[in-house]
């Protein structure tokens, strides 16, 4: 055993000694010790008192309504939807935080506050009892120590009265949580977190951290040089991981990926204060990716929700060699200057905001007459994501989704209402005219809102162009090429310790094969690819009457066994045939019947059977 504790030891000290020195690498000292009295200070004092307003108001929509019975607690009414004011982006995280800890404990808070006779209390309405059910979460987590109050923190009368109330019962407080833990023999309060919470927890805190490189702003292969300065080593897969490694992800040529135990380091290095990398999840990438993948040059492409920043700006990369815009629907006035300054700090400038909604837009929108591909990332239920509060901070979603979390399901009600929702924005976007191609992505793991969707979408038979339909295409990242094989159409992942779940499905619009034109106007574009060799070169003109006459005497036709492009070719003798074929088979078809006419007729019959140039005709 000494030798095993030997080894072990050493270990340890390697891993603090490279931490250490990634650590020095990543920020300067004064920066970190201040970044560490900050967060110390939040730890030991609790948060301003904004921050609890807001957790309790997100708390009153998503706790756990109990029947009759079972409602020892009362929680007011929570009918209308609550207006909050974020001072910025970290107050509004802890306070997402804040309010999901509660939820998670709320069984363990309401009989803490139950057993130590706080509650009823009659000084504080029904209305507070969400706040009283928050600052109590906090409380305990800073072992029921009174929170201090700074001078620069705007105090809210409410926060106050509650705070003091449960300061004053703290003693009766910590007993009752005290004898609850001795009844479950619970080590901390981890204990009664319900399984279905605690399973996704462990795998949003195993979950590689992907991040998407700004090649506006640094290559990849500067950005693999400044790790490997940094002491990490680049590995094949996630499968070679150790601590200080990181591979290039399989599908996304511009995604790293690293271990989640460097999370926190890495969001301190200055690649990302930089916007050099973004963090963010992989399903995001997927959608961008297999977007661009469809564009066609000096295609415009629009996004149908703003969903992330981020997801916008790495379209806005990837599109940088070209000459598309980007239009996001739905950018209200309020977030319009914000966003601007986002994506002007990352270096995109190809994007353009449209404060309508998408379903709100005409397909014969003039401002998007030129675009070819339509992102479509739709609301979804989201349970197949690995981090949930990441995502709804991120994407803006609905604190709802914790509430589904925390449940393991969501209600049939809710699923039918946003698989609805999915398909009529799906039917809206099969409507522009001009569009070639739609990739339809949700981070759900029902059909209902996956699978069933786009078939229903693409049974409505309402596109905007009948000659050309939609039809499914394996995406870039399948391995699937028969498109008869509709189960292996869709790309999909399933949540794992690996990777969140994520759902994709490509349309794309049929070629047209209705669109005809004249033989000679094939036969032109195939000689100037040099597809003849040298069949149509220009005659003079007695000797294109001459072959004419000869034509006419001996009445040459071509064989029905031939291939049809090639009678069409050979019958093309005189001002008055009016013979037209599809470009996409006599393209690509013509030496062949070159050939297999030179092997079945004498030389002479050759140069007679010479198709005359544009000059000649």
């Amino acid at each position: 055993m000494p030798d095993s504790e030997s080894k072990l030891v050493s270990s340890h000290e390697v891993v603090v000694n490279r931490t250490s020195d990634l650590s020095e690498m990543k920020i300067p000292a004064e920066k970190r010790s201040a970044e560490k009295r900050t967060v110390t200070h939040i730890e030991k004092n609790g948060y301003p008192d904004s921050i609890y307003i807001n957790a309790a108001k997100i708390f009153q929509g998503i706790h756990t309504e109990k029947s009759k019975d079972r409602m020892l607690v009362q929680y007011g009414d929570n009918s209308e939807s609550p207006m909050m004011a974020f001072k910025d982006e970290h107050s509004r995280r802890v306070s997402y935080e804040l309010a999901f800890n509660a939820l998670k404990y709320q069984d363990l808070l309401e009989q803490i506050l139950l057993d130590s006779s706080a509650y009823p209390c009659y000084s504080i309405p029904d209305e507070l009892t969400s706040l009283l059910v928050v600052m109590l979460y906090d409380l305990q987590d800073r072992k029921f120590q009174e929170r201090k109050i700074f001078d620069e923190d705007e105090l809210v009368a409410e926060v106050q009265e509650v705070g003091q109330y449960l300061y004053s019962y703290r003693t009766k407080l910590a007993a009752a949580l005290a004898r609850c833990r001795i009844k479950h023999d619970a080590l901390s309060i981890e204990y009664f977190v319900p399984e279905t919470i605690w399973k996704q927890e462990q795998r949003a805190s195993a979950l590689p951290v992907c991040v998407w490189i700004n090649t506006f702003k640094i290559s990849l292969e500067d950005v693999i040089k400044d790790l490997e300065m940094r002491g990490l080593t680049k590995v094949e897969s996630v499968s070679d991981f150790d601590h200080y490694t990181f591979a290039v992800d399989q599908h996304c040529h511009d995604v790293l990926v690293f271990p989640s135990s460097l999370r926190e380091e890495l969001l301190n290095l200055d690649l990302f204060a930089d916007y050099k990398l973004l963090l963010q999840d992989k399903s995001r990438s997927l959608a961008v990716h297999s977007a661009q993948a469809l564009l066609s040059e000096g295609g415009d492409i629009i996004v149908a929700h703003v969903g992330s920043h981020l997801t916008i700006a790495h379209m806005s990369v990837l599109t940088n060699h070209s000459m598309s815009t980007i239009f996001v629907c739905g950018v209200k006035s309020s977030a319009r200057e914000e966003l601007r300054n986002s994506f002007s700090h990352m270096g995109c400038e190809n994007i353009q905001l449209l404060h309508e909604d998408f379903t709100e837009l005409e397909p014969t929108d003039r401002r998007l007459e030129k675009a070819k591909v339509i992102l479509l990332l739709p609301q979804c239920s989201g349970l197949g994501v690995g981090n949930p509060m990441e995502f709804i901070l991120s994407e803006n979603r609905d604190a709802g989704l914790l509430q589904d979390l925390f449940q393991g399901f969501v209600s049939e009600d809710k699923l039918s209402i946003l698989a609805e929702r999915q398909l009529n924005e799906l039917i809206h976007a099969l409507k522009f005219n001009k569009v070639q191609a739609i990739v339809y992505c949700t981070c759900s793991v029902y059909p209902e809102e996956n699978e069933l969707v786009v078939k229903k979408a693409l049974e409505s038979g309402v596109e905007g162009d009948k000659a050309r339909r939609y039809r499914l295409i394996p995406s870039v990242f399948s391995t699937c090429s028969n498109s008869e094989a509709s189960t292996e159409m869709f790309f999909k992942m399933e949540p794992s310790e690996i990777s969140s779940g994520c759902f994709l499905a490509v349309l794309q619009r049929e070629k047209n094969t209705s669109k005809k034109v004249s033989a000679k106007d094939i036969l032109a574009s195939a000689a100037a690819k040099g597809l003849l060799d040298g069949i149509v070169e220009e005659k003079p003109k007695e000797e294109v009457k001459k072959q004419k006459v000869k034509r006419r005497r001996r009445k040459v036709t071509v064989s029905d066994s031939k291939p049809k492009a090639a009678k069409l070719l050979h019958r093309q003798t005189g001002a008055n045939v009016k013979a037209e074929v599809s470009v996409s088979k006599a393209a690509s078809k013509i030496q062949e019947k070159h050939v297999c006419v030179c092997r079945k007729k004498p030389a002479s019959n050759i140069q007679e059977k010479r198709v005359p140039h544009k000059s000649s005709q």
